[in-house]
């Protein structure tokens, strides 16, 4: 096999170039043939493209949709690359969009090379780990202002909170493949989040799948994946757009949902175009569905591109997101479980879905910045040094209100029959000051060569985080509320109260510090090994080392000693292209870790834990058919957890004693089709299916669903048509929507079990889309369903929202 591998790729040549438009910018999803072949491929988003093909001459040709196709004469060696000259279309980027626009390409939903899922550049059916891509087309066209609502079109992922603004930790929380995920990656390192992120800097969305710990280390993903947000980035020419929505709840007019101002404005800093720059902001002026709420947000986003010389570029960038809102109001079960309450799903409760419980002016300010760095320096023709750093700060300060669901017997202190639940106890969890900063460094030797025959692409990487966390969160407790009444001041629940409660720090035990740093160190090697044209195979393995210095209080006192682990992470995969670029099988192992913090085992002796461990077996298919128009994933995947902690009986000296034997399984089936039937017409679908549960694991919970692990079943579709351009160009009309099974936010033997019911959310559009202007109407939640989401807790959701937009494109 090896000796006739060698002997086909000796015969081969690569053909390499770039496509540009008149105004030069980059062509993307741009056809590049050699005539008469069946020897081509389509540009990537910066208008690149290579083509591997038998020694001889030929004609190349570039087309597209709509416009002259342009043909150049190029030889090819066998063994040898050729670089043609830069290709110019004679259209305008604008006019090239809106020929696309009409052809309607499957494309404009995918991206087909991504530089972050593997940290090497490789076109989706290369590599052999799942992931999803969100395109800025879409997000456009479905009127989308925040990553939450991008992730809608992600199979296998399912929101559980929404976005608390808490410094730290204050971003929304989702669920895949059984384990709890935020948004914290951006442009593949850091860019932690402290509330909703806004898309207006996000040129895609990826959601890679599984376990991702060998090139993404611990601190960032999650044992179901990671969210990694690419951001928008300078070009060559000048250009821009002006937007302005507004938004109300069901038809009313009196009070608008939602005010947003955004501008995306590019032009080049010098005459040469080695410097670029770019600015993206928002503003958000958005009210609440409830009696009481609301939030302002504002984003600002620029970003430099400087070109030194052939060999040597820099990207700057900053990410800036504040907000002054009203945080999301969760019910929770504490001092009665859902026996106690004698419900066991939210119709046994009598939660009034349009009562927020507090004042509007019990608000919270946070903050997020994030700033980004990154030096390429092409060493040669076939390595490329990647060196960033990048700095992610977050702040919060202000009140969190949230609820106990309890029985009149705790609210009143007053004997009631069992099950009866006409009361709340409302709490708050507020943040002082609260600052998350981190800090990573990272470099990247990335390389594409042959050994022998044999094509290898690498990356060797090493990566530094540093971690320091100041987060103070205090509480109190503002009494008990009837939890459906007509005559009921909640409105006393305002920031005055909220002040005259604050606990005094230091000496009170509603107080809480996290206040700790952390330094890791890791290095990580990973290749792509070509066995044939046809078969590839993948290895790759991190040594990380995590260094906690210790916790403290407030008095800076140490309440938990310094401790460190080094752990090592694997991973390996496998592809082969049935059909070259069109159908790939592949299979993959990965491993993700966490480092846990100390316990106390049955003998109260402190032990430095093992990491836990997530083994990942996954295999499926992928495709790219009929020129694109076909493309999608279908997989099966199995995790197994290990080492994680579990709680065991305790007594007067030793309360909490655990041990680390625990184990938790989740496996599932995911499938994610994007296609253009015919013309004018897209089509985006996707269905999961996860089975997760405790092997090992505390009495009262084991053989169960984790409460993280969300809905079984989920779907999502959206489909898209354009009419003819005979007709009226740029007019068109799409309509998608989720399902989700039901969904156990409590499941224990103690507790018993709560479930929020399925759901279907529907949602609709309208949109003109010409070269100079676009204009939109989009119905959210078209049918006005009542649906809740929860992570251990119940939280109502949106009901139907209209939003209107115009844009205008320079």
């Amino acid at each position: 096999m090896f000796t006739v591998a060698g002997a086909y790729a000796q015969q081969r040549g690569t053909v390499k170039g770039k496509v540009i438009t008149s105004d030069n910018k980059p062509a993307d999803f741009v056809t590049v043939g050699l005539k008469g072949t069946k020897y081509g491929t389509m540009t990537d988003v910066n208008g690149n493209y290579i083509i591997k093909a038998p020694e001889g001459s030929y004609t190349l040709m570039v087309s597209a949709v709509g416009i002259q196709s342009v043909e150049t004469t190029v030889s090819v060696s066998a063994n040898q690359a050729i670089t043609v000259p830069a290709v110019t279309l004679n259209t305008s980027m604008a006019q090239l969009d809106e020929v696309n626009v009409a052809a309607n390409r499957a494309s404009r939903y995918t991206r087909k090379v991504s530089t972050d899922a593997a940290k090497i550049p490789l076109t989706n059916l290369e590599n052999s780990q799942s992931y999803s891509t969100i395109t800025n087309e879409l997000l456009k066209e479905q009127q989308v202002f925040t990553i939450d609502d991008a992730l809608r079109n992600t199979p296998g992922l399912q929101k559980l909170w929404d976005a608390t603004g808490r410094g730290g930790d204050g971003g929304s929380y989702f669920t895949l493949r059984g384990f709890t995920v935020q948004s914290s990656l951006r442009n593949g390192v850091a860019g932690l989040v402290t509330n909703t992120v806004d898309a207006v800097n996000t040129e895609k969305v990826e959601v890679i799948k599984g376990p991702s710990g060998t090139l993404y280390g611990s601190a960032l993903p999650s044992f179901g994946g990671l969210v990694n947000r690419v951001t928008k980035k300078p070009y060559e020419s000048f250009g821009g757009e002006v937007s302005q929505s507004v938004g109300s709840y069901n038809f009313g007019l009196s009070k608008y949902s939602l005010t947003r101002t955004t501008i995306d404005i590019n032009t080049p800093v010098t005459e040469d175009k080695d410097v670029l720059f770019r600015l993206n902001a928002a503003y958000n002026n958005n009210n609440s569905f409830q009696n009481y709420g609301q939030a302002r947000n504002f984003a600002i986003a620029p970003s430099l591109s400087i070109k030194a010389n052939d060999r040597l570029s820099f990207l700057l960038e900053s990410e800036i997101f504040l907000g002054r809102s009203s945080s999301m109001r969760p019910f929770f079960f504490f001092f009665d479980s859902p026996k106690a309450l004698g419900a066991s799903k939210v119709s046994d409760l009598n939660i009034d879905y349009n009562q927020a419980y507090v004042n509007e002016d019990v608000t919270q300010r946070s903050r997020s910045v994030n700033n980004f760095a990154q030096a390429t320096y092409k060493l040669s023709d076939k390595i490329t040094s990647q060196t960033i750093f990048t700095s992610s700060s977050s702040f919060s300060n202000g009140a969190s209100p949230y609820f106990y669901l309890v029985t009149d017997k705790t609210a009143t202190g007053v004997a009631s029959p069992l099950g009866q639940n006409n009361y709340i106890l409302r709490y708050d969890q507020s943040t002082a000051n609260s600052k998350f900063d981190a800090i990573e460094v990272q470099e990247n030797i990335n390389g594409d060569f042959n050994i022998g025959q044999f094509r290898n692409r690498f990356v060797v990487g090493l990566d530094y985080q540093h971690v320091n966390s100041n987060q103070v969160y205090y509480g109190n407790a503002y009494g008990a509320a009837p939890i459906n009444s007509a005559t009921f001041d909640y409105g006393s629940f305002n920031r005055e109260t909220q002040y005259k409660l604050t606990p005094k720090f230091f000496d009170d035990k509603n107080t809480f510090p996290y206040i700790y740093k952390t330094n890791t160190y890791s290095a990580y090697v990973s290749d792509v090994f070509n066995i044939t044209e046809q078969l590839l195979a993948s290895a790759g393995v991190r040594v990380d080392r995590f260094e906690n210095k210790g916790s403290y209080d407030l008095a800076g006192t140490q309440t938990a000693k310094p401790y460190s682990q080094t752990v090592l992470s694997p991973k390996f995969g496998l592809v082969y292209q049935a059909l070259k670029e069109q159908l790939s099988f592949f299979a993959n192992y990965q491993n993700g870790f966490v480092n846990p913090r100390p316990f106390q085992d049955i003998t109260g002796t402190t032990v430095t834990p093992k990491a836990q461990n997530a083994n990942q077996l996954e295999g499926g298919v992928k495709m790219a058919l009929f020129n694109g128009k076909l493309n999608g994933t279908v997989s099966y995947y199995n995790i197994k957890l290990t080492n994680v902690l579990r709680n065991l009986q305790g007594s007067a000296e030793i309360p909490n004693p655990q041990v680390q034997d625990g184990t938790q399984r989740s496996e599932g089936f995911e499938a994610e089709i994007i296609a253009n039937p015919i013309s004018a017409l897209n089509v985006i679908a996707g269905f999961s299916y996860n089975n997760s549960k405790y092997i090992r694991a505390d009495a009262d919970v084991e053989g169960l669903r984790p409460n993280t692990a969300g809905s079984p079943y989920l779907a999502n579709f959206y489909v898209s048509y354009r009419l003819p351009q005979t007709l009226v160009k740029g007019l068109g009309a799409g309509f998608g929507g989720n399902y989700a099974s039901e969904n156990k936010v409590i499941n224990s033997v103690a507790q018993g079990t709560f479930t929020l019911p399925s759901y279907t959310v529907l949602n609709a559009n309208l949109f003109l889309d010409r070269v100079k202007y676009r204009l939109g109407l989009a119905a959210n939640n078209v049918g006005n369903k009542r649906y809740y989401t929860g992570y251990t807790t119940i939280n109502p959701q949106n009901p139907r929202q209209f939003v209107l937009s115009a844009s205008y494109k320079f």
